[in-house]
């Protein structure tokens, strides 16, 4: 779908150029990753339009994620209307990119046409995503995944509904910021073995509200910062004691159920358990 109406990037890059230099100080002084979260981060009306464009959870198109470590997390990553088209045409846009390499000092990067795992995130009442590490690695391309970008479209989100982002430093267990995801926020991060990030607390949002956001993530051909591992699925940890291993262990069931309602075939008694025990150890799936 071609976009219509203004085109905002220009002003966008216009904006974010003025405030290049005090994100960056931000980004440089993070420990023991890197990141920045960023206030009116695009154009107001250009945010106002993504959010009128945002699409119902009622609408056809949506991917229900039900997972052991998430629940009630709606996705969509193609088929968007024209100011969300032209939001991931921006932020792949070559400009773009050097814009971000100005601010993180990560050269050559690469976005995916594809958003897998990205695009339109929404999550409803009692959704959770526990803290967590992403893949190192693209499914298909096999690219290194380098760093995140997340867009709220969040209006008057009150600090009781949780849903805030959070981020760790696992091996001190230390919260090292809570982000509300209110509208036009940015939060960018890289993306490595200490990057762990989530919003483990159950939403508490009214019926009729949910949790928006855009999702873009950027990969390398090779990486240049010195960290080595082998290729791995989401690593999950757990942070919010005995109530987060039920949370999990509950979602995990409600998974199983659905996939038994959709006919998506049986899952025996062993093979649960095993995909039980190694999510409450916070492994990641197993690469089949």
């Amino acid at each position: 779908m071609v976009p219509t109406g203004t085109d905002w990037t220009a002003e966008t890059l216009r904006g974010l150029a003025t405030r290049t230099d005090g994100l960056k100080r931000a980004w440089d002084a993070a420990r023991p990753f890197r990141w920045i979260s960023a206030n009116d981060f695009l154009p107001t009306r250009f945010t106002e339009e993504l959010l009128a464009e945002f699409p119902d959870p009622a609408t056809e198109g949506w991917m229900d994620a039900t997972y052991f470590h998430q629940r009630r997390k709606l996705t969509r990553t193609r088929d968007f209307p024209p100011a969300i088209t032209q939001f991931f045409a921006l932020t792949a846009h070559a400009s773009f990119l050097d814009w971000v390499t100005s601010l993180t000092g990560i050269r050559n990067l690469r976005h995916d046409p594809d958003l897998v795992g990205g695009g339109l995130h929404q999550s409803l009442p009692g959704a959770f995503l526990d803290v967590h590490v992403d893949y190192n690695r693209h499914p298909r391309t096999k690219l290194h995944r380098r760093l995140n970008l997340l867009l709220y479209l969040n209006r008057d989100w009150k600090a009781e509904w949780e849903g805030c982002l959070e981020l760790w430093d696992i091996t001190a267990n230390h919260q090292l910021a809570q982000i509300a995801p209110v509208f036009n926020r940015a939060v960018i991060f890289e993306t490595n073995e200490h990057s762990f990030h989530g919003h483990p607390r159950p939403l508490h949002c009214p019926d009729g509200e949910s949790r928006k956001s855009l999702a873009v993530y950027y990969y390398t051909d090779e990486r240049d910062d010195g960290v080595s591992a082998e290729e791995h699925n989401t690593i999950y940890r757990q942070t919010t004691g005995a109530a987060g291993y039920l949370k999990t262990t509950r979602s995990g069931l409600h998974a199983v159920v659905e996939r038994l309602r959709q006919g998506r075939g049986l899952i025996t008694v062993d093979d649960f358990a095993r995909k039980l025990i190694r999510r409450l150890r916070g492994k990641p799936p197993e690469n089949k």
